[in-house]
């Protein structure tokens, strides 16, 4: 699919650059009945109330339900041509006359009409009804085109903010279009898969981006071209750049690094999130004799991305705001203000988890519309939730969005991860440790986790420390504190940690009273970990519903796969002892062998998937399968590992005649 609009067309089409109301299709052209609907749309989207920078009008594609259908039902070239004069002709009737682009195109060998409707620097508009004959104003409410007069305040406020053109699609009289660099441009256009690449002419790319406009018979650049594509726009808009400073502790601390990011407003954006997904802490924690691994990051990249990317959108450039955007990391936040503070419609409490942010005109429409192009910039009021979504997904605290009573700045801060101040105490103790100053090592945990009872990392390794130093009561004590304090997602972790403490002190009873609570979160790899400390325990029943409750962790997981099994083993010979029981017996031994069976197809090591075959042999003589396939299963155990054990077994099978099995009367 290629395309010479200065959008990616496959996005347009199914919304995905582009905001879903600011896109209309329609399956078939008529002068009759599609003309007069197309006209209000025209007119609608050049009046631009929702402040989106108009939209575009697919002739030629139909939807369902709110979805674009493709293949496309297309057009012929008759009609393409009649839309263009028809549609051209009624728009110079426009009040005042107003020009939309045409686009004809095709979209999977199917000719459609693209109408491009930019927002229009001549606003406000009136298109005739045809109904009446009557000139309306025409304006979009969500996805719909309405009558303004007919709506009660909606004329007047739309009256009112057409005074005025958006400060980033005014022309910038003081600059030349050489300051444009057309590398610039063509890279953007790659990016976002645009057939305008093709087009020879630099100035008729700029002219269809619309990112120069012509001023008593010479071009321009328009603010938007200079921010976007210019190699310095601070040149003209001071506070065009995004500090960045670390600070060791709070405002008062020392400063230990700073760095100023320049350039267009995307080679900043981008540079700037590269530089700090590069500070924040990934942590992962290895789990002793298992592939798998727990992990969490200081700042989630995608909450990261877009509170900066909020900051560039929505911030104002022109020569009253000389301030740039400030980041600043702190050892517990990040902090990224911007000025000025939001658009007159934000309230404090629209900045709240779960809120509805109301539709305010976007300070920045066409800004807004070039980092959505890119999938740098969310769509229309989907940006905060994702930022709060992805921080609760990580275990951090919720994120804050504030601004002053005047709206002279805006405010947003990321908590740190619970965990990330722990990891500087950890680093010490563990230097500390390998200097021979275990006191002091310890000393230092402790002192870290006094400041953070809530900590999981540092809960952990002050009750393994304990452990280490045979004072178990205290460890109990530290244990209670963090159920008390902790958050609820790592309590499963930090309880098995206890358990595994306990164990290694003797203290079976506690250790398994532990393991036995129910806890509805130990699910995955806590799951298996309980699990696996309960079958070291003997309490196989118990080991048995953590690798129930695991679910498919367990199957990519070989040594909790063995664990499994011989559990499943381990309780089919305690069912055997109770003749009731028979049913449970053959059932589990069956379970066992499936597992067994998967272990030996796994990329393993050869003496563990020796262990497998042999342990799948034994099971199927308990099953009292046929001699060849248990011979089978011994045999590929010793080709694997010629252990004197597989053999005595294959030896003994020799002389092995299956039990008959009693009926049933």
């Amino acid at each position: 699919m290629t395309s010479s609009l200065p959008v990616n067309l496959e996005g347009l089409l199914h919304r995905g650059t582009v905001e879903s109301q600011r896109v209309e299709l329609k399956a078939r052209w008529d002068r009759h009945r599609t003309g007069p609907q197309v006209l209000k749309t025209i007119c609608a989207l050049a009046n631009d109330y929702q402040n989106l920078n108009g939209g575009y009008i697919v002739i030629g594609v139909r939807e369902e339900h709110g979805r674009t259908v493709l293949p496309s039902i297309g057009l012929s070239a008759e009609d393409i041509s009649d839309a263009q004069t028809w549609l051209r002709g009624q728009c110079n009737r426009f009040d005042p006359p107003f020009r939309p682009i045409f686009f004809p195109e095709f979209i999977y060998g199917k000719k459609v009409l693209v109408v491009w409707v930019p927002a229009s620097d001549d606003r406000p508009h009136r298109a005739p009804d045809f109904m009446t004959g009557r000139f309306r104003y025409w304006l979009r409410s969500g996805a719909d085109t309405v009558d303004a007069e007919k709506n009660r305040g909606m004329l007047t406020e739309f009256l009112q903010q057409t005074s005025r053109t958006p400060w980033d699609d005014r022309a910038a009289l003081d600059a030349r279009v050489e300051d444009i660099r057309e590398t610039t441009v063509r890279e953007y256009l790659h990016d976002i898969r645009s057939g305008l690449l093709d087009e020879g002419s630099t100035l008729n790319i700029y002219r269809r981006m619309r990112i120069t406009t012509r001023v008593n018979d010479h071009e321009v650049p328009r603010n938007v071209g200079l921010l976007m594509f210019s190699p310095d726009p601070k040149q003209w808009y001071r506070g065009a750049t995004i500090e960045v400073v670390q600070f060791a502790g709070d405002r008062s601390g020392i400063v230990q690094e700073e760095r100023a990011f320049s350039g267009s407003i995307i080679d900043q954006l981008r540079s700037c999130l590269d530089y700090l997904s590069n500070l924040s802490v990934t942590h992962i924690q290895k789990q002793r004799d298992r592939s798998q691994v727990r992990g969490w990051v200081s700042y989630p990249l995608p909450a990261l991305r877009e509170t900066l990317v909020n900051a560039v959108y929505h911030r104002g450039y022109d020569v009253d705001q000389p301030e740039p955007i400030k980041v600043y990391l702190f050892p517990n936040r990040l902090e990224v203000t911007s000025y000025p503070g939001p658009v007159p419609g934000i309230e404090r409490d629209h900045l709240m988890p779960k809120a509805n942010v109301p539709s305010a005109p976007a300070r920045n429409r066409r800004i807004g519309e070039f980092l959505k192009e890119l999938g740098l910039a969310e769509g229309r009021l989907t940006g905060l939730p994702k930022v709060f979504r992805t921080m609760a997904e990580n275990g951090s605290p919720v994120p804050r969005f504030e601004f002053d009573e005047h709206r002279t700045w805006f405010r947003a801060t990321l908590p740190a991860h619970p965990e990330y101040g722990a990891i500087s105490a950890l680093r010490d103790a563990a230097h500390l440790r390998t200097l021979g100053a275990h006191h002091e090592a310890f000393e230092r945990l402790e002192m870290a986790w006094q400041e953070n009872q809530a900590s999981a990392v540092l809960t952990e390794e002050i009750i393994r420390a304990l452990g280490r130093r045979k004072e178990w009561e205290q460890a109990q004590e530290v244990f209670t504190t963090f159920v008390q304090r902790g958050i609820n997602h790592t309590m499963p972790h930090v309880a098995n940690v206890m358990a595994e403490v306990l164990l290694d002190a003797g203290m079976l009873d506690k250790a398994l009273k532990l393991l036995r609570e129910d806890n509805p979160l130990a699910l995955g790899q806590d799951a298996i970990d309980a699990a696996a400390l309960a079958k070291r325990s003997k309490d196989f029943v118990t080991a048995h519903k953590y690798y129930q409750r695991a679910g498919d962790t367990v199957l990519h997981d070989p040594t909790a796969l063995f664990d499994y099994a011989q559990t499943k083993s381990k309780l089919a010979t305690r069912a055997r002892k109770k003749r009731y029981q028979a049913p449970s017996y053959r059932r589990l031994l069956i379970e066992a062998r499936a597992l067994y069976e998967r272990i030996t197809q796994l990329d393993l090591p050869a003496p563990r998937r020796a262990w497998a075959w042999y342990y799948l042999g034994v099971t199927l003589k308990r099953l009292q399968a046929p001699v060849a396939d248990i011979k089978r299963a011994y045999q590929n155990a010793i080709d694997l590992l010629p252990d004197p054990s597989f053999q005595n077994a294959l030896a003994e099978l020799q002389s092995w005649r299956p039990a008959k099995r009693k009926r049933r009367k």
